[in-house]
């Protein structure tokens, strides 16, 4: 008897069958860009260990002027085939099926060869496209099939054909990009005529028994998208043309609804994707943030799809649905949804991985096996470093002991959850308990340990993580001003009026918990669709509410201070760090910056401006919370080495930058690989 009935059933697709409903949606890891296909066939090859019913690949583009940017993977000669090849005939050896995604970018993609409907430029592309001609259009019509028969031809078990996003064929869809007046442009028969065709001709091409899932737009969040309607008529009529599954894609890229970051309550748009059930006959996905089996199995045996798409899930844990099965669902790493190793290492050009998992993506070069030497280590630190370090060590056969002086492991962790919007990292330390315990690590809690006490260990590593950072200023011992961790760790009582000083990522945080009481828009969907704007897009097209963004009033009045004179939030993530700063202006933060700290006194924070130290402005406030950065809290290490004592120094303890958790976790894991 599974826990995860629905989730667990086999899916029969006529021709072939599905070993279970939960998909590996398509992400742009980068693999398939090294050209190193035994790395891209390991990847998928070991999430087809861990027993996913169906994978979809990256995005292959069709054509040079459909790929994402130059030098992305294309699919257009059989020598690509060849290379392809490697990564299907690994996968059905672990006994996986696989699909890849054709991915034509249209006007987003990032070169000046980028093609569209219209000559109409994105607000996240510096390129305008070219307005393609008819026979420009058969041109793309012709090189997508292409690319669905030279993956059949190279083993695939189907195709995945991108049609939402706001990629090429979503672009053809909505007026907002089609402002043609030919047959591609005008009526909603006209726009999705491509995408019906697109099909059509696939089908055609491939023939009865190969998978083709249509990735169909189900709420836009742009201006003047589909409407419900509109997306119901084109489900039909993909399924008319031949598509085997439709799959859910939410949001343009372009849209400024955040759409599966931490912050978006887990499985957000489930409720879009059921609207659709019914009305197709054969079987649909949904997407976003859907990243635990419980909410997996909810999803579907409430009806809202007949199979789920989890991505970054697998990245986090390649076994998700092994441990499903085996009713271990306690150990499935969590996503967290923060985007870090992900999405901001694609969009930065860098290969990507996970901030939970760092073997994601390098599971030919990260790899744990049993070390040659067992041998007795010493860990001080239960953080994200410390913590990683141990588990890794631990499946190496070493012997670990772990130290910290606080009552709770977590470290850091145990701030960043109190944090609205970032409850999924109490799942997170949660994982970090379970995986602990299973794993026979030695847990010495409430212990402040010395130098002298870690003589005896083989290996000892210091994880001690930050300190803040004493900013200096003049009255800072007031007792109405806190730090950070007086505020989220102490849960110390705030006033009405708060100077936040320091504009951070711990700023950002300190000011996202303080402009909010009661429950967290993360854990009540509709209070978050209200906050961003949304609804449902039966009622208004595109889903977005005419009245816009309505979020509750602010619990605080808050200024948020720094010194440099830059935008605030600029160092935060690539994908989220817009989120951060659209939250906070939302709840009418002021932003100011260029400041130099003077002194607080009765009167408030005293201010000046510029290296002059112009313009002395008063900051009046209840409340003054310090988050101007952190230290390398390295005492230890340092009394280690004067004994002359070795030892390794990771995370926090090694490096202040913020709370970095993904470099801490990747750090104290790639260090276990070589202990």
């Amino acid at each position: 008897m599974t826990a995860y009935p629905n989730l667990l059933a086999p899916l029969d697709l006529g021709f072939t069958t599905l070993k279970n409903r939960v998909l590996m949606g398509s992400m742009h890891t980068g693999l398939e860009e090294t050209k190193d296909w035994n790395r891209v066939a390991e990847f998928y090859a070991e999430r087809a260990r861990g027993n996913v019913g169906l994978m979809v690949t990256g995005g292959i583009g069709p054509n040079l002027e459909g790929s994402v940017l130059p030098g992305a993977s294309m699919m257009t000669t059989d020598e690509e085939v060849a290379s392809h090849s490697i990564v299907t005939k690994r996968v059905h050896e672990a006994g996986g099926k696989i699909a890849m995604q054709i991915l034509h970018a249209g006007r987003y993609s990032y070169g000046p060869k980028c093609v569209a409907p219209s000559p109409v430029k994105s607000r996240i592309s510096p390129f305008p496209p070219n307005e393609l001609d008819e026979e420009g259009i058969e041109k793309q019509i012709a090189d997508i099939v292409n690319a669905a028969v030279l993956a059949q031809k190279a083993g695939y078990d189907g195709v995945e054909i991108m049609g939402s996003e706001g990629y090429f064929l979503n672009q053809f869809l909505v007026t907002h990009t089609n402002k043609r007046t030919d047959r591609w442009g005008g009526s909603y028969e006209n726009r999705m005529r491509l995408p019906i065709d697109v099909v059509r001709r696939t089908r055609e091409a491939v023939g009865r028994d190969f998978i083709i899932i249509y990735r169909l737009s189900m709420i836009d969040l742009v201006p003047n998208g589909s409407t419900h309607d509109e997306v119901v008529q084109l489900a039909q009529e993909v399924e008319k043309a031949g598509a085997t599954i439709i799959n859910t894609g939410i949001g343009w890229h372009e849209a400024r609804i955040p759409t599966i970051a931490t912050s978006v309550p887990r499985a957000a748009f489930a409720w879009v994707t059921k609207k659709l059930m019914g009305k197709v006959s054969i079987p649909v996905i949904t997407s976003n943030r859907i990243n635990t089996p419980e909410v997996g199995e909810e999803v579907l045996a409430t009806g809202c799809a007949d199979m789920v798409s989890m991505a970054r899930p697998m990245l986090a844990d390649a076994h998700f649905v092994a441990k499903a099965e085996a009713g271990k669902g306690a150990q499935i790493a969590p996503c967290i949804g923060c985007n870090q190793a992900c999405l901001d290492h694609t969009f930065g050009g860098k290969l990507t991985s996970c901030l939970v998992n760092p073997m994601a993506c390098h599971e030919t070069e990260l790899v744990l096996g049993t070390a040659d030497v067992l041998k007795s280590v010493a860990i001080v630190g239960a953080g994200p470093a410390g913590l990683s370090t141990a588990l890794a060590a631990a499946q190496r056969g070493h012997k670990v002991t772990v130290f910290d002086r606080s009552d709770e492991i977590g470290g850091q962790l145990n701030m960043a959850k109190q944090v609205p919007g970032k409850e999924e990292f109490w799942g997170l330390v949660d994982w970090y308990r379970t995986m602990v315990a299973e794993a026979g690590i030695t847990l010495e809690l409430g212990r402040e340990v010395s130098a002298e006490d870690l003589t005896t260990y083989d290996e000892v590593i210091i994880a001690t993580g930050v300190m803040p950072r004493d900013p200096g200023i003049p009255g800072q011992d007031r007792p109405e001003v806190l730090s950070y961790i007086d505020v989220l760790r102490h849960k110390k009582p705030v006033g009405k009026t708060v100077a936040v000083i320091g504009a951070g990522g711990i700023g950002f945080d300190v000011s996202e918990y303080l402009l909010h009481e009661g429950k967290s828009p993360t854990e009540d969907l509709p209070l978050w669709m209200k906050e961003w704007g949304v609804t449902d897009p039966a009622d208004h097209r595109s889903g977005l509410a005419p009245e816009g963004p309505q979020p509750e009033a602010p619990a605080r009045e808050v200024t948020l201070l720094q010194r440099k004179k830059q935008a605030h939030g600029k160092g935060l993530g690539k994908t989220t760090g817009w989120i951060h700063r659209a939250t906070l202006k939302m709840k009418g933060v002021n932003f100011v910056g260029g400041v130099n700290y003077e002194r607080i006194d009765d009167e408030g924070l005293h201010v000046s401006f510029g290296e002059a130290r112009e313009t002395p402005t008063v900051i009046a406030a209840d409340s003054f919370v310090l988050c101007a950065g952190q230290v390398s809290d390295r005492s230890l290490a340092e009394a280690l080495a004067a004994k002359g004592v070795p030892c390794h120094v990771i995370g926090g303890a090694d490096v202040a930058a913020e709370l970095d958790a993904k470099r801490a976790i990747n750090q104290g894991t790639r260090l276990a690989a070589t202990l």
